[in-house]
Order: structure tokens, then C-alpha cells, then sequence
């Protein structure tokens, strides 16, 4: 467990297994390369700071898979005791070799649980910007409507009491129409 902690995870890991850990080969993108000589522990990490669910797992203090888990992952069997995923952000593709398929359906199954997990707190927080971004659209219609409020003196408190977007239309017209025999005025007077 100490060499979690260089790694910050004050956590504690929500689901364990061992399997023999694998990556991709970054230049021809087929063979598998063994990133552990033996069979490591694998984790399933849950970062409170951040609202992510990661996969980590370390061969001695060095961490082989730091993959964070998206909703748009895939876990795919690949045979009865293999498995793997892709993560687009390490830019590689991670695989597990385990020692039975008792443990590679119960870490699918993990995989599946916290994706879903991962898309429900992913559309949390689209909602919170939402809500964040409403009231700021209707104090900026606030913003619009206070210049016509002087030019339109009377009833201006009705207005104010009331902003609904019908009666906006209408304070909105008034300058328009007042303004027009204004500047008709003012260039008689120039003559």
C-alpha cells in the first residue's frame, strides 16, 4: 500500500484482482508488450476530488496502468482469460491476462459498473454547468431592458413588476416611434 501514496491515491481501491499486465506495441499497434514480469494487483480507484473512476496498477513503485475510465470505454474479452481496453487519452491499449475466467468476468463486470457510474457523473455535471449557465442568460435580459425603461417613463414599474416577453415588445416599439418626430423636429428647427 505505501506506493499508492507517492502516487497521491488516498483512496482505497474499490475492486482488486491480479493478472499479468500488457500494453500495446505504439509502433505496430498488433503484438502485445508485458509491462509486468508477473502477475500484479489491479485496482479500480474512485478519485472524490476529481468525480473519476480510475484503473491502476503499480510494478513496484512505477504505475503501469493509470487509465481513467470514460463513459465511451469498451472492455472486450478476447479469450477466456484475456481481456482489454483502449484508452484514447494514455493513447494505447491496455491488456489484462488473468489466471482463470472467474476473474476476468468479475473485472468486466467492475468495468461495466463504473462506466456506467462514470456516464452518470459525467451527465451530473453537464446538468450543474446548465443550471449555472441560466441564470446568468436571464440577468443578462435584465441588463437589455433597463436602457428602454427610462425613455419609456410612464408605467415603468408595471414593467419592471412584470417582465414577460410580450409587454417587452412594447417598451421596445415606444423609443423607436418617439424618436422618429424627435429628429423630424430638430432638423425643422435648423431650418
Amino acid at each position: 500500500m505505501h506506493d499508492f501514496s507517492s502516487l497521491s491515491f488516498r483512496e482505497q481501491p474499490i475492486f482488486s484482482t491480479r493478472a499479468h499486465v500488457f500494453q500495446i506495441d505504439p509502433n505496430t499497434k498488433k503484438n502485445w508488450v508485458p509491462t509486468s514480469k508477473h502477475a500484479v494487483t489491479v485496482s479500480y480507484f474512485y478519485d472524490s476530488t476529481r468525480n473519476v473512476y480510475r484503473i491502476i496498477s503499480l510494478d513496484g513503485s512505477k504505475a503501469i496502468i493509470n487509465s481513467t475510465i470514460t463513459p465511451n470505454m469498451t472492455f472486450t474479452k478476447t479469450s477466456q482469460k484475456f481481456g482489454q481496453w483502449a484508452d484514447s487519452r494514455a493513447n494505447t491499449v491496455y491488456g489484462l491476462g488473468f489466471s482463470s475466467e472467474h476473474h476476468l468476468s468479475k473485472f468486466a463486470e467492475k468495468f461495466q459498473e463504473f462506466k456506467e457510474a462514470a456516464r452518470l457523473a459525467k451527465e451530473k455535471s453537464q446538468e450543474k454547468m446548465e443550471l449555472t449557465s441560466t441564470p446568468s442568460q436571464e440577468s443578462a435580459g435584465g441588463d437589455i431592458q433597463s436602457p428602454l425603461t427610462p425613455e419609456s417613463i410612464n408605467g415603468t414599474d408595471d414593467e419592471r413588476a412584470t417582465p414577460e416577453v410580450t409587454q417587452n415588445s412594447e417598451p421596445r416599439a415606444e423609443p423607436t416611434q418617439n424618436a422618429l418626430p424627435f429628429t423630424h423636429r430638430y432638423r425643422f428647427h435648423s431650418h
